[in-house]
């Protein structure tokens, strides 16, 4: 009877684990470049006591969390500080918060902040070729060319004088195995080192790559996993039912 309420209570685990997922994706379905959670399948382990002839089987999570890597929608708005990445690849960021070190994004809503640093919606760095966030000078206008060098008229230059001041870092990650980290940033698995920049994916200015999450899929998707949970639910009462019918039958006739 144990085995039913093991396989119920483990079925839960996996449901509520599907929950956050799904949960995760609909809070950010409006964020530029943000990819898609997947939850992962998993293994099962068996688990055998010595000498008895029961088992309990229990599903492990993989390690890495994985993401779908199909492309947003891109929308195309004019703005200067607005990018989007044509091909597969990854902008460089610095995050914000935490400390694992650089990583990789397609988020390319970029703005420049107090001290003149570089940074996508998000207050992540935009870094340059060596890695190093990108610090600009105050212009009056800002190109950034298909190979992410970016081109500035200072504030203070004469007029139509234009400046190349920094090149944004892109990589196409090629045969890399990438995942995400507790912090929701992208990496490679293992801790393995990022890929140097190879300046191989075209930017586009004046276009926005939407999040890859498709609303109504998770819509349908948190209604099936609110059945699921109903299911599992009712597996455990009905577990329960059965085991006090069973204590009822080997119960001693009272006199």
């Amino acid at each position: 009877m144990d085995k039913l309420i093991h396989t119920a209570l483990n079925s839960l685990a996996a449901v509520r684990a599907g929950q956050i997922t799904n949960a995760q994706n609909l809070a950010n379905q409006t964020v530029p470049g943000f990819r898609r959670d997947i939850m992962p399948e998993g293994q099962t382990f068996v688990m055998e006591d010595l000498g008895v002839l029961q088992s309990r089987a229990y599903q492990i999570p993989e390690k890495d969390a994985a993401f779908s890597d199909l492309a947003g929608f891109i929308n195309h708005t004019g703005e200067p500080l607005d990018l989007a990445l044509a091909q597969d690849g990854w902008f460089f960021v610095g995050p914000n918060e935490g400390g694992g070190g650089p990583a990789l994004s397609r988020r390319g809503d970029l703005r420049v902040d107090a001290q003149g640093r570089l940074t996508n919606g998000g207050g992540d760095a935009i870094l340059d070729q060596g890695l190093q966030p990108i610090v600009l000078p105050p212009f009056r206008n800002i190109m950034i060319n298909e190979l992410g060098a970016i081109t500035i008229e200072p504030l203070d230059g004469a007029p139509g004088e234009r400046v190349q001041v920094a090149t944004i870092a892109t990589t196409r990650a090629q045969g890399l195995q990438l995942t995400k980290g507790l912090d929701g940033q992208i990496r490679p698995v293992d801790g393995a080192p990022l890929p140097a920049p190879d300046q191989q994916t075209k930017i586009m200015q004046g276009a926005l790559e939407g999040s890859n999450v498709n609303s109504t899929e998770e819509l349908i998707k948190s209604i099936e996993l609110q059945r699921a949970f109903e299911l599992n639910v009712r597996m455990i009462t009905t577990a329960k039912e059965l085991d006090e019918a069973s204590s009822r039958l080997l119960r001693m006739p009272e006199s």
